[in-house]
């Protein structure tokens, strides 16, 4: 991962000395931003592989930056946010973000998650399978486009949403534990919390399920984690 390029946007100086300062020394390429602007010229102008994104910016909100960096791009996105609400979390995640890190943090957590994120982008193996299909053709999962439809209709998934989907739906009727899941989708090195793997649960479900407060496909196994649910069919 050496030369990654990475773009961190804050209005807080000392906040962006001390990440530029840290990911430098892990061999990243940096380059900060103080505001929304300024952050969406230079991400037109550099394209880094990565941003780390301050949701309170003096000018433009964070999550409308999110939301213009979405639609121009699948680059991942890690937010920076002082909200600890489980509403607030899943909203940024709703908006495309792949995770985010509350403040006060530690440069040494934040290095981590953009580790763990940029190996996560990079892919890994072939998939194990080209397509899967459940519930008679209510769900198809083509793992080699990443497109998902329900019930015909096409859904559009943020990158974790599908990872996290394609890694369940692999093994029907197997039970994740959250650390399992973090482990397999960002890697043994992920120090966040588990709210974190709830967040795009909640946010998967309300995208695929019929009825999400009684879902078919990603089941949650009481006191320990969750698993897939559905029936292989045709489509």
């Amino acid at each position: 991962m050496q030369g990654k390029r990475i773009l961190v946007v804050d209005d807080e100086p000392a906040i962006l000395d001390v990440v530029r300062a840290y990911l430098e020394r892990e061999g990243f390429a940096v380059e900060t931003a103080p505001s929304g602007s300024q952050a969406l010229i230079t991400f037109a102008r550099w394209k880094p592989d990565l941003v780390i994104l301050d949701l309170m910016l003096p000018d433009i909100a964070g999550e409308e930056v999110c939301k213009e960096l979405r639609r121009q791009s699948d680059v991942p996105i890690l937010m920076l946010t002082a909200r600890t609400g489980q509403d607030e979390i899943v909203e940024g995640l709703a908006l495309g973000a792949d995770d985010y890190v509350t403040k006060p943090f530690s440069p040494r957590e934040l290095a981590a998650r953009v580790r763990a994120i940029l190996r996560r982008a990079q892919g890994g193996a072939a998939p194990l399978v080209d397509r899967m299909s459940f519930g008679g053709g209510a769900l198809v999962i083509d793992t080699v486009r990443r497109e998902v439809t329900v019930r015909g209709e096409p859904v559009a998934l943020t990158r974790t949403e599908m990872d996290l989907l394609v890694t369940l739906a692999r093994h029907p009727g197997r039970v994740w534990t959250r650390e399992d899941l973090i482990a397999r989708l960002r890697g043994l090195d992920y120090t966040g919390d588990e709210r974190t793997i709830d967040a795009h649960i909640r946010k998967l479900r309300a995208k695929i399920e019929a009825d999400p407060k009684s879902p078919e496909f990603i089941l949650t196994v009481w006191g320990t984690g969750y698993k897939f649910g559905g029936t292989p069919g045709a489509s």
